[in-house]
């Protein structure tokens, strides 16, 4: 694994971030970083994605960040060019995909399907998305679909809380989770940052339970 992933298998928990306004990229990010968490994946749902990046990248540049729902290679190229030091996909753009490697930039498309996962071994890729884990079938589906595939790892995403973290940290393949339960975009918008760092606090006591 890159030096990205080994620092993603080192927390576990990627917060996936929904953010409406810029103006609240920073105390999110400080949020996240008391919490003990110095790593988001801040998704281009919004405008103010984008901006939200260069904000914490410019003020925070020790903090491990990421763009999710990059769907282009323009959305990559500015992406990167506002800071972010990892690529996620909710699928595979077998465009896109090659774009990263060609450049050097770190990706992590999603799969649901063994067809989805070859094609993504075609690429040499290291480390997947599973997403969405639970509406899929969760950790049992995960399972099975990546018992053929013993080399790769994956990162699951979708539906995972506290509740069921545990569970999926635990099977030997997943390196880390995807998870927005204490990052909700209502908490960031009503700017509950003392209510995300306790949150975050609270999942990484949670995840300190791992011993792998």
């Amino acid at each position: 694994m890159n030096n990205i992933f080994k620092e993603l298998s080192s927390y576990k928990i990627i917060p996936v971030i929904i953010i409406d306004d810029e103006k609240n990229s920073l105390p999110l990010a400080n949020a996240l970083i008391e919490g003990g968490l110095p790593v988001a994946e801040i998704t281009f749902r919004t405008k103010a994605a984008g901006e939200a990046i260069r904000n914490i990248a410019k003020n925070f540049p020790n903090m491990l960040l990421g763009a999710g729902t990059v769907l282009t290679i323009d959305q990559v190229k500015f992406a990167v060019d506002a800071g972010s030091k990892f690529i996620v996909s909710p699928g595979l753009n077998p465009k896109v995909v090659e774009f990263c490697i060609q450049n050097n930039i770190t990706i992590t498309p999603g799969v649901a399907t063994p067809t989805e996962i070859e094609r993504a071994l075609e690429f040499d890729l290291e480390v997947l998305k599973f997403f969405p884990a639970e509406a899929l079938g969760g950790l049992n589906y995960l399972k099975a679909i990546s018992a053929p595939f013993p080399k790769l790892k994956f990162i699951p995403t979708g539906g995972i809380d506290e509740k069921n973290i545990l569970n999926y940290l635990q099977f030997s393949k997943v390196i880390a989770c995807g998870g927005s339960w204490m990052v909700k975009s209502e908490l960031i918008t009503n700017k509950k940052f003392e209510e995300i760092k306790n949150l975050t606090l609270r999942a990484l006591n949670i995840v300190k339970q791992i011993n792998k």
